[in-house]
């Protein structure tokens, strides 16, 4: 264990110290990370499958997904919950996502029919969410338009936490060792778990975003302090929400919601009610106190990467079927292509728009996590090894497809 830490440390700092470098080479953190797992899963063969497969890295993945989730939430921009777009997002969203999903669930079945419908829809849950990790650039391409940009990032932001719950429905039907329902038990142990996560994730939210506010008015905290309790937000969240059997995912990602929404809601009357003098440099302040947060995620975000690569590994030596890339290969292109030009049927986006919001599509932590969650909690077997296999190929797929090829892509399409 120690040697793993110390060559996913040893990667990161190299990483780090050369990003700006790799950034113009198209050689972002992800492959680097996925390179390093790589060698230094070479060299520890016989232990990969003991370290994925422990109640530690199941915890520490539950983590990451829960501070994700949180992130996302707070960074959608332009003063609304669906960001400047809110009729282009709903599309993806209620009408693509759900779509996309089930097409997923079906190609599943038709390539892996031996598998239970509970691990297909499984399987759909993993693969289909994005996440601009891969390629985190393209929302900031200026060769995009506004409404493209917004539409990904909000989408990306959001599609992860509407998909949490039917992943974990999913879990329970699939065969979670520690949890086996039927599907109408599982149902009713979702939704309370939902409700609950609701309600913790909006009062905890709106708490402690009106708290940090009075402290900055008041100047109880300074610029580090903030930072640190932001950070502990989301764990604060999700460890105070499984404590009272919710759903702590939804929980996170819902506090995120209500903590940004507050802190624009009052920096909004303080502007509207003229105190926009001292009062708004404390509300510019409350931007800052991300900044550490956001730090830690891109930190946990490189660890996963490093995981991927380390699961690779393994992944060459189970066995890569043609059925798996075929459905890899369908996932990152066509079963996320028709689903975003049918939703946008009837709107006002032009072709080139739908086109790009459909292809750049990547996938990313989320699909990780929620991989090595299956991973972890399903018992050994077909069903376990397939859906790592899936995981690991879908996001080594992204990484080429979208990481190295989205920019030259995405001007090439704006262009024409």
């Amino acid at each position: 264990m120690n040697s793993l830490l110390l060559a996913a440390a040893f990667a990161m700092v190299v990483r780090s110290l050369a990003a700006s470098r790799l950034d113009r080479w198209n050689l972002g953190a992800p492959i680097l990370m996925v390179l390093a797992g790589v060698a230094v899963g070479l060299s520890n063969e016989n232990s990969i499958a003991a370290v994925l497969n422990t109640e530690a890295v199941q915890h520490i993945a539950e983590i990451i997904l829960a501070v994700l989730l949180f992130v996302d939430a707070t960074e959608v921009r332009a003063g609304r919950l669906w960001g400047a777009y809110p009729g282009l997002v709903a599309r993806v969203l209620l009408v693509a996502m759900p779509v996309s999903l089930a097409l997923a669930a079906v190609l599943g079945w038709l390539l892996f029919p031996t598998l239970p419908w509970a691990v297909l829809l499984l399987i759909a849950c993993v693969t289909v969410p994005t996440d601009f990790a891969p390629a985190e650039r393209v929302v900031r391409d200026p060769a995009l338009s506004v409404r493209v940009r917004s539409t990904l990032n909000v989408e990306s932001g959001y599609n992860d936490g509407i998909v949490s719950p039917l992943f974990l429905f999913a879990l329970i039907l699939a065969g979670d060792q520690s949890q086996k329902r039927t599907p109408l038990e599982a149902l009713a142990t979702v939704l309370p778990f939902a409700v609950k996560a609701v309600i913790a994730g909006v009062v905890i939210g709106l708490a402690l975003g009106w708290l940090m506010d009075r402290a900055h008015q008041a100047g109880w905290v300074n610029a580090q302090s903030a930072r640190v309790a932001v950070l502990l937000t989301p764990l604060l969240t999700y460890t105070a929400t499984v404590a009272i059997d919710g759903n702590g995912f939804v929980a996170s990602f819902v506090c995120g919601i209500a903590f940004r929404y507050v802190h624009r809601l009052l920096k909004a009357r303080r502007v509207h009610q003229g105190k926009a003098d001292r009062a708004d440099i404390r509300a510019d302040a409350l931007n800052t106190d991300l900044h550490l947060l956001e730090d830690v995620t891109g930190l946990l975000t490189m660890t996963m990467w490093f995981v991927v690569g380390i699961a690779a590994v393994l992944t060459f030596y189970i066995g890569i079927s043609w059925q798996v890339v075929l459905f890899c290969l369908a996932v990152l292109t066509v079963i996320r292509l028709v689903p975003v030009f049918a939703a946008f049927t009837g709107s006002r986006t032009s072709g080139r728009e739908r086109l790009l919001i459909g292809a750049l599509g990547p996938r990313g932590t989320t699909t990780i996590v929620f991989g090595l969650l299956a991973f972890n909690k399903l018992p050994e077997g077909e069903a376990a090894d397939t859906i790592l296999i899936i995981t690991v190929i879908c996001v080594l797929g992204s990484v080429l497809l979208h990481g190295m090829g989205a920019g030259p892509m995405a001007r090439l399409l704006a262009r024409k």
